[in-house]
């Protein structure tokens, strides 16, 4: 009955929105909300957007995994100024809002004029303006890939630490030195602890896009805002965008449940079905018929001696 109720209050809510936005006034004329929609949905601007935000989530999150896990083994080092410039990283950009942190890097030549690099007390010096340097997408992209890499850091770390520590002592019995055991030994195992909330971060990832925004990067939803502005019809390309970000998301979904499987295929004796085999199953078992009455065999006589003492 609770399942009704629910799935009753889903469609009233579903039914009531879209009514609401078919029924809007766009520039089309009155009752057109979903042919804006349609309109929009496959707009070649709307298309750029979504590159740019792709190629913005993969190299974020491709700073973020790398300077991550070398955050994470600095994290585990037994040097304390290793351990202690890690702790102090983490702390910092975990500690402040993603949004602060790309604006910091969009208007930091308002401090910082231009960078310079060499060697003290020779001519041997490089000099670049800090506007070059850092443009919008750099500034975006620096915002976001420094503040996700706080966080793979702490995946990494846990990952590491889930490896048993015996496998690390036996290792090094061996001969190994503590890099090879970290690349041999650890990380391969720790690829199953660390994959799942991986995946979880790059779909956050993507979803975080939307807030360069503030650096003036032209991705998905800053291209949906361009065109409602010049056109007045903001909820319909916030529906736009809405759907494009579920799409990518769905795909992204996907791929880390079959990574997700690789990775496990050692932890348990049988690998769970992947969504086209329980399909499949789902629908065989579905159409197939009744199991058929097991027959009836009639006993046989006693055998003298064979009852139970």
């Amino acid at each position: 009955m609770a399942a009704v109720v629910v799935l009753a209050i889903a469609v009233y809510i579903l039914y009531t929105i879209g009514t609401a936005i078919g029924n809007d006034r766009t520039g089309l004329g009155p009752h057109t909300g979903w042919l804006v929609v349609e309109k929009f949905l496959f707009n070649g601007l709307i298309f750029r957007g979504i590159l740019l935000t792709l190629e913005l989530t993969a190299l974020a999150m491709l700073v973020g995994v790398v300077l991550g896990a070398i955050l994470a083994v600095m994290r585990l080092s037994p040097n304390p100024v290793m351990s202690w410039v890690s702790w102090l990283y983490i702390w910092f950009f975990r500690g402040t809002p993603v949004l602060v942190q790309i604006f910091f890097w969009f208007n930091i030549n308002l401090v910082l004029k231009s960078i310079d690099i060499g060697i003290p007390f020779t001519s041997l010096w490089l000099h670049g303006n800090t506007n070059k340097l850092i443009p919008p997408f750099m500034a975006a992209l620096l915002g976001l890939g420094l503040n996700e890499a706080a966080y793979m850091a702490e995946i990494v770390r846990a990952g590491i630490i889930s490896v048993e520590h015996g496998q690390t002592e036996a290792a090094q019995a061996l001969g190994m030195d503590r890099g090879l055991v970290m690349r041999r030994i650890v990380l391969p195992q720790a690829m199953r602890v660390i994959i799942p909330p991986t995946g979880n971060e790059t779909i956050s990832m993507l979803k975080t896009t939307s807030l360069a925004f503030g650096a003036g990067v032209t991705e998905l939803f800053t291209r949906q805002q361009q065109i409602a502005t010049a056109t007045y019809d903001v909820l319909e390309l916030l529906i736009v965008a809405s759907i494009w970000y579920l799409v990518m998301t769905s795909i992204l979904t996907v791929g880390q449940y079959y990574i997700e499987r690789h990775f496990g295929r050692g932890a348990t004796r049988q690998l769970p079905p992947t969504p086209l085999q329980r399909f499949r199953r789902m629908l065989f078992t579905f159409h197939a018929g009744p199991p058929a009455p097991p027959e009836l065999v009639p006993a046989g006589p006693a055998v003298p001696g064979s009852e139970h003492r």
